[in-house]
């Protein structure tokens, strides 16, 4: 794709000054559009010429109202990044509805940097690359607007603007030691750039190349090419609703549950304080050596989700684990990317993160309820799955739990609430129209199960029907997926 871009290409004085003016007019317009517009924009700005970029980022601050300009410069991750997934900082990031988020350097410099340093082989540059398509056709799937710039000078011309920069002490400071590294890597870069451009170009993702040698071409160039793709945004029918695929069928995972399980009082009490002992030393250790755990709870209303949640953090040093219940989405929350909220809520090195209900509402409820198509459902599977796997990468120990109960035990359970003062906020109307969808509710977990149950990140079905069964259960299965992480 390199050598695609128009080279040589040079926009006089006096062309700029008479462009100039009228195409600020139009950027500014677009962008105040884009602020009662119903899409955000990510622009990812990178390339092999650093100097070059910035100077294209400042025109566009210029150009631009600076003020909805969200820009974010991506170097090396700090200690904080580094003790969360790869993409985490570019999640956290995100702008919301209507704003642009300018990300400089960010994923596709950082995979180029990290092959041509040897901190990754070729398979683990291919690997990151298959992450990147699936994050920015994620955004683009939301409506997110992905703009991708590549800033390209070739060598001979850099050396020459590196060098004249440093003779004249009115550009000298432009120059810094990371620029000549950029020059000295340059031939052994270019191959994996050409295959990083060429693996993450999509349709709804592509990249622009822009030869950055003339610096009034290079800043024409940008600033006409992000006011097309606002402008053909702005115009852009909504599009035809897709045919949803054929639902297919899927094991009876619920049906295989043994709700017949059960505790005695004193076989219960031993096993909890066995297992809540082992819980207590290994999330101590954990802590010493920086594992990170994620745990998810899903499962029926009334089914003990709170009750075992409670048995954990007993175990647990309040420092070491935090607690998220998840409601209704907020207007932050709405306004970006529905992994957005989860994403953000990932701990530090040597912590534990419960989910109280989690990102799997987006094929849950969700689908049940009709508050998501069925086109962006059915794509959930697929982004849930890159997403748990860059936990897993990471080192986290991820365990996610669905509590599962008969209709009869629910109903139980429901009526016992409304008799009980402390536990009638417990219970709503909405609790027993769900029951009225428990079909598919069931058919909605076994897919699931079926589509989101990994090696890296298994679901466990929990019988139930007895709390203190369904509590050792989860306490043994967590304290055991610790006890492998940790080697212990």
């Amino acid at each position: 794709m390199l050598e695609t871009a128009e080279q040589g290409l040079k926009v006089s004085k006096d062309e700029y000054a008479a462009a100039e003016p009228q195409l600020r007019v139009d950027l500014i317009n677009a962008q105040y559009d884009l602020m009662n517009s119903d899409f955000s924009v990510v622009l990812v700005i990178t390339g092999d010429d650093r100097i070059g970029l910035n100077e294209t980022i400042q025109c566009m601050h210029a150009w631009m109202d600076a003020r909805y300009l969200e820009t974010h410069i991506f170097q090396l991750p700090s200690r904080e990044e580094q003790e969360r997934p790869r993409f985490w900082r570019y999640w956290r990031a995100l702008p919301p509805k209507g704003k642009i988020g300018v990300y400089v350097g960010a994923w596709p410099l950082n995979a180029v940097v990290d092959r041509v340093r040897g901190r990754i082989d070729g398979d683990e540059f291919a690997h990151r690359l298959a992450h990147i398509r699936q994050l920015e056709q994620d955004l683009a799937n939301d409506g997110t607007l992905v703009l991708k710039f590549w800033m390209h000078i070739p060598k001979k011309d850099l050396k020459k603007r590196l060098k004249r920069a440093e003779k004249n002490k009115d550009d000298a400071w432009q120059v810094e030691d990371t620029d000549w590294e950029v020059y000295d890597i340059y031939d052994a870069a270019m191959p994996y750039v050409e295959t990083l451009l060429e693996a993450t170009h999509t349709k709804s993702c592509p990249w622009q190349v822009v030869e950055s040698c003339n610096d009034r071409f290079r800043d024409l160039t940008f600033g006409k090419a992000l006011l097309e793709a606002l402008q053909q945004r702005f115009a852009a029918s909504p599009a035809p609703a897709p045919v949803p695929p054929e639902v297919g069928d899927f094991p009876d995972a619920l049906g295989e549950v043994d709700l017949s399980r059960k505790l005695d009082r004193d076989e219960y009490k031993s096993a909890l304080r066995k297992h809540q002992a082992r819980l207590a030393k290994f999330t101590r250790q954990a802590r010493r050596q920086g594992l990170t755990s994620v745990l998810v709870f899903e499962g029926w209303d009334a089914a003990g989700k709170g009750g075992v949640i409670r048995r954990i953090t007993q175990a647990v040093a309040v420092r070491d684990y935090q607690l998220v219940p998840v409601a209704a989405p907020t207007d932050e929350e709405r306004a970006r990317h529905y992994l957005w909220r989860f994403w953000r809520q990932l701990p530090q090195a040597g912590r534990m993160v419960i989910f109280d209900r989690s990102w799997y509402g987006r094929v849950l409820v969700e689908r049940v309820e009709g508050f998501a198509s069925e086109e962006a459902w059915r794509r959930a599977y697929e982004e849930i799955n890159d997403f748990e796997s860059q936990l897993a990468e990471h080192g986290m120990v991820v365990q996610k739990f669905w509590l599962h109960v008969d209709r009869d035990e629910q109903l139980r359970r429901f009526k016992a609430r409304e008799q009980t003062p402390y536990k009638k906020y417990k219970i709503t109307e909405e609790d027993y129209r769900n029951r009225e969808k428990w079909d598919a509710y069931t058919a909605a977990v076994n897919e699931m199960v079926a589509r989101t149950s990994t090696a890296s990140a298994p679901w466990h079905l929990i019988a139930a029907n007895d709390k203190p069964s369904a509590r050792v259960q989860v306490l043994k299965t967590v304290a055991d997926a610790f006890k492998q992480a940790l080697k212990a």
